[in-house]
């Protein structure tokens, strides 16, 4: 099982999650952050800090947002690992 960025993250990009991973599995899209799901641990650690709510237990993921766990799959991948926080596209 893993974690999963959806919707709220799309133009945000709020880093405050991936201070607090202890695995390093987000990832840094140009649009959003992604969790690669072969190194997400399921630690939870990632889903208080997210101040627009777009972190989900993929078995919790709403149905409006299915798409996004293959949309994270795919594009964790091809991304670079982000490790510290950065001023969020919301507030640039």
């Amino acid at each position: 099982m893993t974690h999963v960025v959806a919707q709220p993250c799309f133009d945000c990009k709020y880093t405050d999650c991936v201070v607090v991973c202890p695995v390093e599995c987000f990832y840094e899209g140009e649009q959003m952050l992604y969790i690669h799901p072969d190194e997400c641990i399921d630690c939870e650690a990632c889903v208080p800090e997210c101040p627009v709510d777009a972190i989900f237990h993929e078995d919790n993921l709403p149905e409006e947002w299915s798409a996004f766990t293959e949309l994270n799959a795919e594009m964790a991948p091809k991304c670079e690992v982000i490790t510290e926080q950065k001023e969020p596209l919301a507030e640039r």
